[in-house]
């Protein structure tokens, strides 16, 4: 299908207000990439530069190796599904998935050839007569995208599609966007400030602060080595545990192991911590030790959250099942050697 290559892509608004600040990705043909992170980090306005709808202010955005910037929205070869779904509402479904064809004068059973196609493919058959207020939720998303996919587009662009649905129907359709980019190898940028839908979506996952990028790379990669501070608070849930090392601050309270000399964060996963039971096994060397009060306990299923404070710093344990602790109790827990990740002052991982 089409290559992505964003190079020093800025976006400088009236005012010198920088919303993107020299960003350059590689996204490969068929790849799902992913742009995530806080409101206001500028990963829609990047999104809206590759579309066309906003003007690249330096730096070049190229698809399938031509560069586009000059080229209008209509010209590029996209489809870009919203987060209001944008459909008409004097139309039914059919309508709906047929009208940027019919605007392109394409012929009449070519347009419903490819309509009735894609309606069985997102299971609408039964809805082409319906207009959008006769639809749930779920079901005007799916007729969002079957109206990108008829287009047979080279890219897909998705402006967090999934925001206005409820939490069952979130989870069913990041299943059913997964499947269907895979099984139609369009190459798509797909924006979220949702950092779990962000995981389990992408192929190449591009974490954005500021009007930068602050990580990119493979969802479990960035997850197990986050390059700063931001990334490891940012990516997780609960995100990363992060204590400072300050001289005397966590005294009495932690056993650290050897700790890299420019370090001045210490970091591990809430999963990663273990609470010590009574008469357990001596842990092994080099262990971060803690010495923990517990503030609250969070029951979620399958596993609990122990909300705890060590040396004045909060801090979270996620452990399987249900526990017997409740708030005031005092709690010795551990990371492993190998699971502690180490912030210089500047934030960066060292």
């Amino acid at each position: 299908m089409a290559t992505v290559d964003l190079k020093d892509v800025c976006k400088v608004y009236a005012g010198g207000v920088e919303a993107v600040k020299g960003v350059s990705i590689a996204i490969p043909d068929k790849a799902l990439c992913v742009l995530v992170g806080p409101s206001g980090c500028g990963k829609s306005t990047l999104l809206r530069m590759i579309a066309g709808l906003e003007t690249i202010s330096a730096g070049s955005c190229a698809i399938d190796g031509k560069v586009v910037n000059t080229i209008g929205p209509t010209e590029r070869d996209i489809a870009m599904v919203f987060q209001n779904y944008a459909l008409y509402p004097h139309m039914k479904v059919y309508d709906n998935m047929a009208y940027g064809l019919r605007n392109r004068g394409t012929p009449k059973d070519e347009i419903d050839a490819r309509v009735r196609s894609t309606a069985k493919t997102l299971e609408l058959e039964h809805l082409l007569e319906r207009r959008p207020r006769e639809l749930s939720g779920g079901q005007r998303q799916r007729v969002a995208m079957g109206r990108a996919i008829v287009r047979n587009p080279k890219v897909f662009l998705f402006d967090e599609p999934l925001s206005n649905l409820d939490a069952k129907l979130r989870g069913q359709m990041r299943v059913e966007i997964k499947n269907l980019q895979r099984s139609l190898g369009v190459t798509s940028v797909y924006v979220t400030h949702d950092q779990l839908e962000a995981m389990t979506l992408a192929d190449i996952l591009v974490v954005m602060n500021a009007g930068l990028v602050e990580q990119s790379g493979s969802p479990l990669d960035i997850y197990e080595k986050p390059a700063s501070t931001f990334v490891a608070s940012f990516i997780g849930a609960p995100p990363m545990n992060l204590l400072p090392l300050r001289s005397g601050h966590l005294e009495g309270a932690v056993t650290l192991p050897p700790v890299p000399a420019s370090a001045s964060t210490l970091g591990f996963r809430p999963e990663d911590c273990e609470i010590r039971t009574e008469g357990a096994d001596a842990v092994a060397d080099g262990a971060l030790r803690l010495l923990v009060e517990v503030e609250g306990v969070e029951p979620v299923g399958a596993e609990s959250f122990v909300y705890c404070r060590v040396g004045g710093e909060r801090m979270v344990v996620r452990v399987p099942g249900r526990v017997e602790i409740k708030p005031g109790d005092q709690l010795r827990t551990y990371a492993r050697q190998e699971k502690l990740h180490f912030f210089g002052s500047d934030g960066k991982r060292v």
